[in-house]
């Protein structure tokens, strides 16, 4: 007699990984972000996404978070099952929270600061910034496939 065996969500994996506060650390943490999504066989779009959503935050903590002499960290907790991703970028400054610029303050159009976190907030579907431990801070940004919705 057959049986039908119970299906096993497959586990989530994670990622972390502690970089320098350079810009070419920022550069590494999008590029990891692309090799691990990839290896661990998640959709294209959600990549996609992850990759500048990632390139954003890492950049913001290089630019507003760096304290001399600490790094940040990339976290990455993606969940297969659910066509979901966690990204969390921890740096150390605690005292900086990131802000979305009103409308009519993006209006100066040779600005070059200002316009990632509204790439991060029309990209993700959830994000937040909460206190990390010993002073500093982690931006977090909610990432779902939608090709795989019913």
């Amino acid at each position: 007699m057959n049986h039908a065996v119970p299906q096993l969500d497959a586990p989530a994996r994670i990622f972390t990984q502690l970089l320098s506060s350079t810009r070419r650390a920022a550069r590494l943490a999008r590029l990891l972000t692309v090799t691990e999504l990839r290896s661990c066989g998640a959709p294209q779009g959600l990549t996609e996404h992850a990759e500048i959503v990632v390139a954003e935050l890492a950049a913001n903590a290089v630019l507003h978070g760096r304290v001399p002499g600490r790094g940040f960290r990339l976290t990455l907790v993606f969940e297969p099952s659910a066509g979901r991703l966690r990204a969390e970028v921890t740096d150390a400054r605690g005292d900086f929270y990131p802000q979305i610029l009103p409308a009519g303050a993006e209006s100066d159009a040779l600005r070059a600061d200002g316009r990632g976190l509204s790439l991060v907030a029309t990209l993700a579907d959830h994000w937040d910034c909460v206190p990390y431990p010993s002073g500093g801070k982690t931006v977090r940004a909610e990432l779902l496939d939608t090709t795989t919705s019913a």
